[in-house]
C-alpha cells in the first residue's frame, strides 16, 4: 500500500485537527501519511519530506498550521502537486492563519479550506485524486450522500421532538417528501465546449476580468475550458442548467464577489473540485470568508483575492497528478515567472 497524500502538521498540537482528515481518508479507504514538521523551526525536515514523498509517489499535500501558518507555502516551495492549507485557531480566530495561507503570490497557489476544517481538506484531496481513479470518485460521491442524509434525518431527530403550541410538524413532513431533481435542457445551456476540461462560471459582468486572467493562464497550460457570466441567484434555473450541461468538466472554477454565491452553488451541484476565487466589489469589499467557510462537506478551494492566475495554475496541478506533459508545462511557466 502506497500513501497518495502527505498530511504534514506545522505543531503536534494541531493533531486533532489532523485526526479530522484522517478520519475521511480512512473512510473513503485512501493510504495517507502524517509528520509533524515546521516552516519556520525545521525548514530542512520539510524540504526533505516533500521532495522525497513526491518522488515516492504523494499525489497531494495537505499542510495544517496555526499562527503566522507559512507551511503549506513552505510544502509547495518543494512540489508542483497540489497542496491543500488548513488554517489552525490559535489566536485571533484562526483569521491569522487563514490570511497567511490563502494570500498566496502567483504563481503558487494554496488551495486553503476553512479554519478547522481538517475533514474538508481531506474531502478535497480525494477530489483531486478521483479525478484520476474512479474507485474514489465513486466513495466521494457516497461520502456526499452520508452528509445529504444527516441534513435530511435531522428533521425527524430534530424538528419532530420539538412540543410547541403553535408548531404544525406535520406541514410538509420531510420524510414523506418526494424530493426531484433539477431539470436540465443540455440544447439550450449555451456551453460553448461542452467537452472542456473546465468550466468558469462568473457570478457578474464586474468580476469577468479576474476571469480573464484565469483563461489566459489556462491557455498557456493547454488547458480547455467554458466560461459562463451566470448568477445562481437572479437566474437560477440558468445556472443549474449551465453547471449539469457541463457533466464532462472535470474542475468547476467559481469567480464572484457580493457574498459568493457562485461557489456555493456550483459545490452543491457537482462532486468535482470547485476552486473559488473570491473578487473585490465596487466599494471594495471583499468576499474571501464567505467562499472558504464551507460546511463539512462540501469544501471550495479558495484562492487569494482577485488572484484568477492562481486558480489556474492550481487547476493544471490538480490535472498534473500523473501527468508529466503538464507538469513540464508548469514548470516552465513558473520559470518564467521568476525569470522575469
Amino acid at each position: 500500500m502506497t500513501a497518495k497524500i502527505m498530511i504534514i502538521l506545522g505543531s503536534g498540537s494541531d493533531i486533532a485537527i489532523a485526526e479530522k482528515s484522517m478520519d475521511i481518508l480512512d473512510k473513503l479507504e485512501i493510504p495517507y501519511s502524517l509528520k509533524i514538521a515546521s516552516a519556520h523551526r525545521t525548514p530542512n525536515l520539510v524540504r526533505e519530506i516533500v521532495t522525497q514523498g513526491t518522488d515516492a509517489g504523494i499525489e497531494v499535500f495537505i499542510g495544517i498550521a496555526g499562527l503566522a501558518a507559512h507551511l503549506p507555502g513552505s510544502i509547495a516551495a518543494y512540489t508542483p502537486r497540489p497542496v491543500i492549507g488548513v488554517p489552525v485557531d490559535v489566536k485571533t480566530g484562526g483569521i491569522d492563519a487563514l490570511e497567511s495561507i490563502v494570500q498566496m503570490p502567483y504563481p503558487s497557489p494554496i488551495a486553503t479550506v476553512g479554519i478547522d476544517r481538517g475533514d474538508n481538506a481531506a474531502i478535497l484531496a480525494a477530489q483531486f485524486i478521483g479525478l484520476h481513479d474512479d474507485e474514489v470518485h465513486k466513495k466521494v460521491i457516497e461520502l456526499r450522500k452520508e452528509y445529504a442524509m444527516k441534513v435530511i434525518d435531522s428533521n425527524e431527530s430534530i424538528v419532530q421532538v420539538i412540543d410547541r403550541p403553535y408548531i404544525e410538524n406535520d406541514f410538509i413532513r420531510i420524510k414523506n417528501l418526494e424530493i426531484n431533481k433539477a431539470e436540465v435542457d443540455e440544447e439550450n445551456s449555451e456551453c460553448k465546449n461542452k467537452d472542456a476540461e473546465v468550466a468558469i462560471i462568473v457570478g457578474r459582468q464586474n468580476d469577468v476580468a479576474t476571469a480573464k486572467k484565469i483563461t489566459k493562464i489556462l491557455e498557456r497550460l493547454k488547458i480547455t475550458y467554458d466560461i459562463k457570466v451566470v448568477c445562481p441567484i437572479r437566474s437560477n434555473k440558468k445556472f443549474i442548467n449551465y453547471v449539469k450541461s457541463m457533466k464532462n468538466a472535470k474542475i468547476f472554477i467559481g469567480v464572484s464577489s457580493n457574498s459568493s454565491q457562485v461557489t456555493g452553488g456550483i459545490v452543491g451541484l457537482t462532486a468535482r473540485p470547485v476552486i473559488g476565487v473570491p473578487c473585490t466589489n465596487e466599494n471594495g469589499d471583499n468576499y474571501m470568508l464567505t467562499t472558504v467557510s464551507m460546511p463539512p462537506g462540501v469544501p471550495v478551494a479558495t484562492v487569494g483575492i482577485n488572484n484568477g492566475k492562481n486558480a489556474a495554475v492550481l487547476t493544471g496541478e490538480i490535472l498534473g497528478i500523473g501527468n508529466p506533459e503538464m507538469v513540464g508545462l508548469l514548470d516552465k511557466l513558473k520559470d518564467k515567472k521568476i525569470t522575469f
